[in-house]
């Protein structure tokens, strides 16, 4: 069984027929195009497949693509503006907070929804937002000093 729903994804409005049991992730990455979130564990815990919807954070690989219809998702590809990076993605650039890159596209998801809730967190706060993220490279340390020079750069 299919069914067509209508989202916005990264500004831009989507008409997709797609069948009823396909996940959003799927749905973004191959009948959009959008492969930057990316399936880590495909039940939901690691992050790698954090997207905003409706500017909350959401596991991607575990929600129906059905349960977006009608609904804004912003992937980490709607970050960056004109062709300038956000400014998360420019501080985990930076500050090295990414080796493979397998998480990055989650982290910096996830490192964007907090600075919208926190805009000046502690080294704490980032931690404890950023818990659903799992990282097997970089030890999290990097991670942390580039979501507080991306707090910084937005103080600015």
């Amino acid at each position: 069984m299919t069914r067509v729903i209508r989202l916005i994804v990264n500004g831009t409005s989507h008409e997709v027929e797609i069948p009823t049991y396909r996940t959003l992730l799927d749905c973004l990455r191959y009948d959009l195009g959008l492969t930057g979130s990316k399936e880590g564990c495909g039940v939901g815990v690691c992050g790698a497949c954090t997207v905003l919807l409706d500017g909350k954070m959401i596991s991607s690989c575990i929600a129906l693509a059905v349960f977006a219809d009608g609904h804004a998702v912003t992937t980490v590809e709607g970050l960056a503006e004109d062709e300038r990076l956000h400014p998360v993605q420019q501080a985990f650039m930076d500050a090295g907070g990414f080796q493979c890159g397998i998480c990055t596209p989650g982290q910096v998801v996830s490192a964007k929804a907090l600075l919208d809730a926190i805009p000046n967190p502690s080294d704490a706060q980032i931690r404890e937002w950023m818990v659903g993220n799992l990282c097997r490279c970089t030890g999290y340390y990097k991670i942390v000093e580039s979501i507080r020079a991306a707090a910084e750069r937005s103080r600015a």
